[in-house]
């Protein structure tokens, strides 16, 4: 039988690299890892590096970095999947921006241009605050946030690889689009209280406005490229369009989104946030 060669961008991130773990379990699947660092590196600021990454792949996950969100993202996914398409992938599923316009379209560049396409839509993860940008916060004892009466229904980036994985193998899924949520709304103070919970730490949440946390973010010198994407994350994404929950985890894989607190005791085992 013919081996199903599946090419991963991101494969170093919070869901391509789940989702890479769970193809190399399965026979018949090989999988190419695309990122700068691999034999056949992978960069989306180097078009030079596509097209040798693309050749002889059936399906294609795309994961685009920073984020869709960014003025440029449009041009370089649609010269990415018209290459991908023309290279012979039959299949790509994209990752995208939950109620982001400038993500959905790049969302519909990829139906325009791909063969066969799967949208899988999320905003926030739970690995937020285990594998990103919250952990220093969490590790040192007090999270602060702008939007702190924001509600989001956090989603955990095991149900995202999981409905990637099921996309990306089976052919009833072409054609979809998933918009993949947990199964509570959340704000960023109940997360908090939810870590320290699991951890039996005393962490804290302080409210801050937009302002306050921008300026915060530049005293500590983090890159101004980064900052206006949170900013735009916060300002945008945040505003209460999310504030819903839907049942597409479930629709797909059979079975109940994985609650936030399941992931804060799963994380709290691992000792990640340990001090």
């Amino acid at each position: 039988m013919k081996n199903t060669k599946i090419l991963v961008l991101g494969s170093n991130g919070k869901t391509g690299r789940r989702v890479a773990e769970r193809l190399e379990k399965i026979e018949n699947v090989e999988i190419r890892l695309g990122s700068r660092n691999e034999k056949i590196p992978f960069d989306w600021e180097k078009p030079e590096t596509w097209e040798k990454v693309l050749q002889d792949i059936d399906a294609a996950y795309i994961t685009f970095q920073p984020d869709l969100a960014i003025p440029s993202a449009a041009d370089i996914i649609q010269n990415f999947t018209l290459l991908a398409t023309k290279a012979g992938v039959q299949k790509i599923v994209l990752l995208s921006g939950r109620s982001e316009k400038e993500a959905q379209v790049c969302e519909e560049i990829v139906k325009t241009n791909a063969k066969n396409w799967t949208i899988v839509r999320a905003s926030w993860f739970n690995q937020n605050f285990s594998e990103s940008i919250f952990l220093d916060p969490v590790l040192a004892g007090i999270v602060a946030l702008p939007r702190a009466e924001a509600l989001e229904p956090f989603v955990d980036a095991d149900d995202i690889a999981d409905v990637v994985t099921a996309s990306l193998l089976n052919e009833k899924h072409n054609g979809q689009t998933y918009e993949l949520t947990g199964p509570r709304l959340l704000t960023f103070e109940q997360i908090v209280n939810e870590i320290s919970n699991a951890t039996g730490r005393n962490i804290t949440f302080q409210g801050l406005s937009l302002n306050e946390y921008v300026q915060m973010l530049r005293e500590y010198q983090i890159p101004e490229d980064f900052i206006w994407l949170v900013n735009y994350l916060f300002e945008q994404v945040l505003d209460g369009r999310n504030s819903s929950i839907t049942s597409d985890v479930e629709k797909v894989l059979g079975r109940k989104a994985k609650d936030f607190s399941a992931y804060a005791k799963e994380t709290a085992e691992t000792g990640i946030w340990d001090i």
